[in-house]
C-alpha cells in the first residue's frame, strides 16, 4: 500500500529528532490545540515537513507533531487531525496513528469536538466516550489484514473499543478536579455538511449521545495496533432540531475555547495519573 511507503519515509525521518520515544498520544479535535504549548522539553515538527505526511486543510487544525514531556508523560501532540471529507482516504487519515504507535506509544487519548444528541448534554459538557457508531460506513482496516507483518494483527475486537478501566480512572480524576463529565456514545459521519433533523431524530433512535466526523477511523486504527484508548468528546453545540439556530463552524472553535482550560486540566491530570502508576 502507498499509505506504508508514506510511514516508512516518515519514520526514517523522524525517528533522528527525537530524544525519547513517547508513551501516549494525543490527538486534539477543533479549537483544542492549546495543550501542545504545555510540553516541555518540546520537540515541534510541521507535519509538511514530514516526508509522506498529508497535512490537514480544516481550520483549527494547526498541523504540527510536537514530543515531549507532559505531567511526567513521555507524550506525541497531534496538533490537528485529517478528515476523510477532506478528501483523505481513511488509510491516509489514519496513517498518523500507525506513525505514533511505530515510534513508541502504546496509549491513545483522542478528543473531538461534536454535536450533542442527548438533551441532557449542553454545550460545554465533556463526554467521555464509552462506545461508537460508525455511520460513515468506511474503514481504515480494509486491504491490511492481508499483511501479515507482526504489527498487523488481524480483525480487532471492538467490544470495548474504549478501556473501560482506563475512563474509570479518568472519571476519578474528572471528580477530584471537580471537572463535571458525562458517559455517552459518539456516532460519526462522514461530513462535511452537518446532519439534517431527520438525519438526527434516526442516531438518536439508534442510542447516539454526540454527533461528529472523525475519531473512529483512528480508533478503529489504534485497536488493531493494540493500543489502549480513551476518548473525550465537547459537546460544541446541539445538533440539527436541538438548535435555535444554524450551525456553523466558527461556533464549534467558540465553546472548544470556551471549555478548553477545563479539558486542559482533565487531560493533564489523567496524564499525571499515568505517569504516578509507574513508580
Amino acid at each position: 500500500m502507498r499509505t506504508e511507503a508514506s510511514l516508512q519515509s516518515a519514520l526514517d525521518w523522524l525517528r533522528p529528532k527525537l530524544r525519547e520515544a513517547p508513551e501516549v498520544a494525543l490527538i486534539l479535535g477543533s479549537g483544542l490545540g492549546a495543550l501542545a504549548e504545555a510540553v516541555s522539553e518540546a520537540v515541534e515538527v510541521p507535519v509538511r515537513e514530514i516526508p509522506g505526511y498529508p497535512a490537514p486543510t480544516v481550520s483549527g487544525h494547526a498541523g504540527r507533531l510536537v514530543f515531549g514531556r507532559l505531567e511526567g508523560c513521555r507524550v506525541v501532540v497531534l496538533q490537528g487531525r485529517l478528515h476523510c471529507y477532506e478528501g483523505y482516504p481513511p488509510q491516509t487519515v489514519t496513517l498518523p496513528v500507525r506513525l505514533v504507535h511505530a515510534l513508541g506509544a502504546q496509549r491513545l487519548i483522542v478528543t473531538n469536538a461534536a454535536g450533542g444528541l442527548n438533551p441532557h448534554f449542553r454545550p460545554g459538557t465533556l463526554m467521555f466516550i464509552v462506545d461508537h457508531i460508525n455511520a460513515a460506513f468506511r474503514n481504515p482496516l480494509v486491504g491490511q489484514l492481508a499483511d501479515r507483518r507482526p504489527l498487523m494483527r488481524g480483525a480487532p475486537d471492538m467490544s470495548r473499543a474504549y478501556d473501560l478501566d482506563w475512563l474509570a480512572e479518568a472519571e476519578t480524576v474528572a471528580l477530584r478536579l471537580g471537572i463535571p463529565t458525562q458517559r455517552g456514545v459518539y456516532l460519526w459521519t462522514l461530513g462535511p455538511s452537518y446532519e439534517t433533523k431527520a438525519e438526527i431524530r434516526m442516531y438518536r433512535r439508534m442510542g447516539a449521545d454526540a454527533v461528529g466526523m472523525s475519531t473512529v477511523p483512528e480508533v478503529l486504527q489504534a485497536r488493531q495496533l493494540g493500543m489502549k484508548v480513551l476518548g473525550i468528546s465537547t459537546i460544541t453545540n446541539m445538533a440539527a432540531g436541538l438548535h435555535a439556530g444554524p450551525l456553523t463552524h466558527e461556533e464549534v472553535l467558540q465553546v472548544g475555547l470556551q471549555v478548553r482550560d477545563r479539558l486542559e486540566r482533565l487531560i493533564r491530570g489523567i496524564l499525571y495519573q499515568q505517569s504516578a502508576k509507574k513508580f
